[in-house]
């Protein structure tokens, strides 16, 4: 009992045998299979509210979602990942026979709901970055047995990499990285450090150096110039809250004094405490950035499953609307409109929107075609300039 609980984690072979569910859905089909009722349910996922406010957010969690019931015998109807997605419209929908899959309610919301808070947090990071880049660094933020499943929702949501060697490797990325701290106050002197960082590191890594370990932030940049020459890419300012004081006025310096010894093409990086805001304010300084906690640490999108037909009929608690559904998107002005499943939409700007979820899982067997990471990013992007932050 020990070994399986090492670490405090649910591994695939428990997930996918329906292990991590709350207990009143064992109760539910217990009570179901001793009563001899066994009837073919539709259940719709949908976020009534999004968090803070957010108008719309990044749907993501769909290929796990899949993957966790690819051998029930179950219909999936669902939306693409990295589609945008607004409150109160249907992003998934299940249909079959309840007793088969209400043990996977649970595994099912989880998917969904962390990955598209995490992947909407970074989209609004990339929205308000614009073309500077925008780093996953939150991996020590959170619990290592997800770190993969948050680190690829942080890039398909825009992030432009990740930090851990375990997650580019899921999304077909090389890890992105700088220098630590720890490394020059073990060496014990900053201009030595950068220069054994450049003299043993593969010369394909780009040269970032940390200036704010020992030095003023502004010194320590040219020291790291100075050291690197044409060789250093960018310099990175981490400076702790305790010391930082006006972090726009300490980039403005570093940018200051880089230019005017001609280290004009040496790029600013900032991290630590960074978020959508802090951007916004530092864009005019600062070229890229590496977020952490607030992209790993992200809300959660309050997706929700009901039960919306019974045996092919209409019904639905008290306030949710019964029957299977379509939504329908206007290819020119982006408006979303939820019909009756056999529903056709009006033209909107003279063009007939398109639908937006399809069969994705049929009788257990997976349907949609998984699309590499980077290629669902691109669609992510490609959305949010119709979007606002």
């Amino acid at each position: 009992m020990m070994d399986k609980f090492f670490f405090h984690t649910a591994g695939s072979k428990e997930i996918k045998e329906g292990g991590v569910t709350d207990v009143y859905f064992l109760n539910d089909v217990e009570i179901l299979k001793s009563l001899s009722v066994d009837k073919k349910v539709r259940g719709e996922v949908r976020a009534a509210t999004l968090p803070d406010d957010w108008k719309w957010a990044v749907l993501a969690g769909v290929e796990e979602a899949l993957h966790l019931l690819e051998g029930v015998d179950v219909d999936v109807f669902s939306m693409e990942e990295g589609t945008i997605v607004e409150p109160e419209v249907p992003v998934l929908a299940v249909e079959g026979k309840y007793t088969e899959w209400a043990i996977f309610e649970t595994s099912l919301l989880g998917f969904l709901c962390q990955a598209s808070g995490t992947a909407t947090r970074a989209a609004r990071c990339k929205i308000a970055a614009g073309p500077r880049g925008v780093y996953s660094f939150g991996a020590r933020r959170m619990h290592p047995a997800i770190t993969p499943m948050i680190e690829r929702a942080a890039f398909i949501g825009g992030c432009d990499g990740v930090a851990t060697t375990i997650a580019a490797e899921l999304i077909g990325e090389k890890p992105v990285g700088t220098m630590p701290h720890a490394l020059i106050i073990t060496i014990g002197d900053e201009r030595e450090a950068f220069k054994a960082y450049d003299r043993i590191i593969d010369p394909d890594v780009k040269r970032v150096a940390l200036v704010d370990t020992f030095n003023d932030e502004k010194f320590g940049a040219l020291i790291a110039a100075d050291a690197l020459k044409e060789r250093l890419e960018a310099v990175r300012l981490d400076t702790p809250r305790s010391r930082r004081g006006n972090f726009f006025k300490i980039a403005q310096e570093v940018r200051w004094e880089l230019d005017l010894r001609g280290y004009k093409d040496v790029r600013i990086f900032a991290s630590g405490g960074i978020d959508e805001s802090a951007i916004a304010e530092l864009n005019p300084l600062v070229d890229a950035y590496g977020v952490g906690g607030y992209i790993s640490n992200a809300p959660i999108v309050d997706f929700s499953l009901d039960l919306v037909e019974v045996d092919g009929k209409p019904v639905a608690k008290r306030g949710k609307m019964s029957g299977a559904k379509q939504v329908w998107r206007c290819p020119e002005c982006r408006g979303t409109l939820v019909l009756p499943a056999d529903g056709k939409p009006p033209e909107c700007c003279g063009a007939r929107p398109a639908p937006l979820i399809s069969k994705t899982l049929s009788k257990g067997r997976v349907r949609a075609e998984f699309k590499k990471p980077r290629d669902i990013r691109a669609k992510v992007l490609e959305q949010l300039k119709d979007f606002e932050r």
